[in-house]
């Protein structure tokens, strides 16, 4: 059994576990912080650093962060506090934790454990991953390969980029009814799929977990499916790409 941390860093909470990347369980119950106000740098490698204390960890790491991230590097601030454009996350979260730490873009990260052990697996062609929370993330795959980075949150829905119309937030700062916001989200998906015309696309975040309420109501022709990890998705996904980066030593 190979054991890596995988560490989910969101705009409201931080969670962590031991994952068992050969299946995809995680190990240990998650231990959840609050995410620091603000969210500097500093105050959030300390919290990474407090959660591989939790569980008395020093190996390999993985780590999700709500950015483009290059090599370590963030190079935006979305939904997070401008000072992390152009820090070195792997590095400030290595130093917390103490060994090394692969740092990958959070839909990203939910995308590769979908498509490992959740709704993806096996499935060829043009799969997104859509996460559903503060913003929108996605993860796009051509036949199992991510291309990292899409950000496709961004894309503008009439005039403003379609997480500030579509997003979970959204709804519950509006109170949109489901099918209110069912609507919206309707004209998200049309938009990636006269972009990318996939295969199929997943949906997760939080709110996946009541997807009987709103994916029955949309009209978009690609076939969508809820995400099958949950909340355990960023965790799972974040410590499967530090291993493939840097295959760890096998551990008991």
């Amino acid at each position: 059994m190979t054991t890596v941390l995988g560490i989910d860093v969101g705009g409201t909470g931080i969670k962590g576990a031991p994952v068992d990347i050969t299946s995809g369980k995680l190990l240990a119950d998650r231990f959840r912080i609050l995410t620091p106000q603000p969210a500097t740098p500093d105050a959030v490698s300390a919290v990474v650093g407090e959660l591989a204390r939790h569980f008395e960890w020093r190996g390999t790491t993985g780590a999700t962060f709500p950015a483009v991230m290059k090599r370590g590097v963030a190079h935006t601030a979305a939904n997070v506090d401008r000072s992390w454009i152009g820090t070195d996350a792997a590095a400030a979260f290595g130093a917390a934790i103490g060994g090394p730490v692969v740092v990958v873009n959070d839909a990203d990260a939910a995308g590769v454990a979908e498509m490992e052990f959740g709704a993806g697996k096996g499935v060829k062609g043009v799969v997104m991953m859509v996460t559903l929370g503060t913003g929108i993330g996605s993860a796009l795959f051509i036949d199992g390969e991510l291309v990292p980075n899409t950000e496709l949150g961004h894309l503008k829905l009439g005039k403003k980029d379609a997480e500030k119309v579509a997003a979970e937030s959204v709804r519950e700062q509006e109170n949109l009814s489901w099918k209110q916001w069912s609507e919206r989200l309707d004209g998200y998906f049309e938009l990636l799929d006269a972009l990318f015309s996939p295969d199929l696309i997943i949906v997760g975040g939080g709110v996946s977990k009541k997807s009987e309420k709103f994916l029955p109501r949309l009209t978009v022709r690609t076939e969508i499916v809820p995400a099958q990890l949950l909340n355990e998705a960023g965790i799972v996904g974040a410590a499967v790409a530090a291993h493939r980066a840097s295959p760890p030593t096998p551990t008991d």
